[in-house]
């Protein structure tokens, strides 16, 4: 992805996490809390296969996409 997408979709996976701060369920796994952060990267990253600097420009609007599907049903 080009530099100014990079940029652009970091600021929104930042946004999502903040979004999804205390709305992700619990998980025996996480006693402390779920981190939103890492866990919007990782989802895009096990959705995507890549991370999210690797994906190709032509999938920035369905990363988009994907990020507002995550902060409807977070989990």
């Amino acid at each position: 992805m080009n530099k100014e997408k990079t940029g652009k979709l970091w600021k929104i996976i930042q946004e999502t996490g903040e979004y999804l701060q205390k709305k992700l369920p619990d998980h025996p796994n996480h006693p402390k809390g779920r981190n939103a952060y890492a866990h919007v990267a990782l989802s895009v990253k096990n959705k995507f296969g890549l991370s999210y600097k690797d994906i190709d420009d032509k999938d920035f609007k369905k990363v988009i996409e994907y990020l507002d599907f995550l902060k409807k049903n977070p989990n």
